[in-house]
């Protein structure tokens, strides 16, 4: 059911991870919660928002994924080699050719992530102009995560990450939650001159929001009401607080939700 209406945009959902630290060969985004596979709960929240295409990026385990989901009515992508999240949205630039509105960019281990938070940084992303709008949020304990530093109103300064962080800036409990709103025009231009060079020889999405704010094109930051909204899963006991939040969040569901 669409609850939103967003025909600006496209949604593009990051889902081709195998979880190696899930200690399992099944595809992470197939790792049940709550009785159904992550990934459904993301495409429930993202068929809310009335975006007019939806794009999945799969990778292992993909002809599995797709089975899963042949019903779910999205576009898939692959990526035949996981070479980091900015590699993986260049694996969607031929599916968007032409397209010259906002990109959600989301990720399929999200599972508490809802509709409404979406649609508050779509609204945000439309009303700032800018060429990225990023997703953040603020939590008790920031380590690892990399920091938002603002600048006037509602634009962003830097993302800095731990390691180059300053004492001061380690102490800013705002964090970048990864999901992203963009310009997709810019987005696509920005993707071309991003490097490998690192120590993990892969791609990073952030190294493009880094080039548009560089580049000189406006930033800005909506802030998430909750962060247990995107927690992330990466491990078992990832995966279990997930399920434990996804009760508080929703009571008297939990143990309801339709087997998948």
């Amino acid at each position: 059911m669409t609850r939103f209406r967003h025909p600006e945009a496209r949604a593009l959902v990051l889902a081709a991870g195998q979880g190696t630290r899930m200690n399992s060969d099944l595809a992470k985004v197939l790792h049940p919660m709550a009785g159904r596979p992550l990934l459904r709960f993301v495409l429930d929240a993202v068929s809310e928002l009335g975006v007019e295409r939806t794009l999945v990026v799969i990778g292992h385990q993909r002809e599995r994924v797709r089975a899963a989901f042949r019903e779910a009515g999205v576009e898939w992508v692959d990526q035949v080699e996981q070479c980091g999240t900015g590699h993986a949205v260049m694996m969607a630039v031929p599916a968007l050719e032409g397209f010259q509105g906002t990109l959600l960019v989301v990720y399929g281990d999200t599972p508490l992530l809802t509709s409404a938070t979406l649609h508050a940084l779509l609204e945000g992303h439309a009303r700032s102009g800018a060429a990225v709008t990023v997703l953040s949020m603020r939590v008790p304990d920031p380590r690892g995560y990399g920091r938002i530093v603002r600048g006037a109103g509602e634009s962003i300064r830097a993302i800095v990450e731990e390691r180059d962080a300053t004492p001061d800036q380690r102490s800013i409990d705002e964090v970048n939650s990864g999901v992203y709103a963009f310009d997709w025009p810019r987005l696509e231009a920005a993707l071309s001159g991003l490097s490998a060079h690192n120590a993990q020889g892969e791609y990073y999405l952030t190294d493009a929001v880094d080039a548009l704010r560089r580049a000189g094109h406006a930033t800005a930051v909506v802030c998430a009401r909750d962060h247990r909204e995107l927690l992330g899963i990466n491990t078992p006991a990832q995966l279990q607080e997930a399920e434990r939040a996804w009760a508080e969040l929703h009571p008297g569901r939990a143990g309801r939700e339709e087997k998948h």
